[in-house]
């Protein structure tokens, strides 16, 4: 998979996606907008497997930012859904996300009853840290620790 920026024309894409179920909390409810911090993740073909963000858009009310720390977020295409893409589908927004910045600690917020979600998230190193509201909140710490040591996420 590879990451592309989102263009003022594809920013209403997501809008279209409906969610099965208690996932319905994940639909776009607006434009995600170029130029602020949303990104489209691509398979090898081209076809968008879903978004990425960084920043104030990756933050869910109530959450401030934090010096030194990428706030990160993602959705995924509703019929892509459980067909076993999830890991490399985080990778690439990860990899995206980070890139210039690869010592960087990151966040993301999931909703404590989306396991899917979490169990992604903990195979790229995250760990659930706290709470807030309906959401964990999860840390992947930065690769490179005091000392010099390498962080590696499985």
């Amino acid at each position: 998979m590879r990451t592309r920026e989102l263009t003022a024309e594809e920013a209403e894409t997501p809008l279209g996606w409906l969610y099965p179920g208690r996932y319905a909390t994940y639909d776009v409810r607006g434009a995600l907008g170029a130029n602020r911090g949303f990104f489209w993740v691509e398979d090898d073909d081209g076809a968008v497997v879903g978004y990425g963000c960084v920043g104030a858009e990756a933050r869910v009310s109530g959450v401030d930012p934090e010096p030194g720390t990428v706030d990160v977020g993602y959705g995924m295409r509703p019929e892509l859904m459980g067909q076993g893409l999830g890991r490399e589908f985080v990778g690439a927004v990860l990899a995206h996300a980070c890139a210039g910045q690869p010592d960087a600690r990151v966040r993301l917020l999931i909703l404590r009853w989306n396991e899917r979600s979490r169990r992604v998230a903990q195979a790229h190193g995250f760990r659930v840290v706290g709470r807030e509201g309906e959401f964990d909140v999860l840390v992947r710490e930065p690769r490179r620790q005091p000392g010099g040591a390498e962080y590696r996420h499985p």
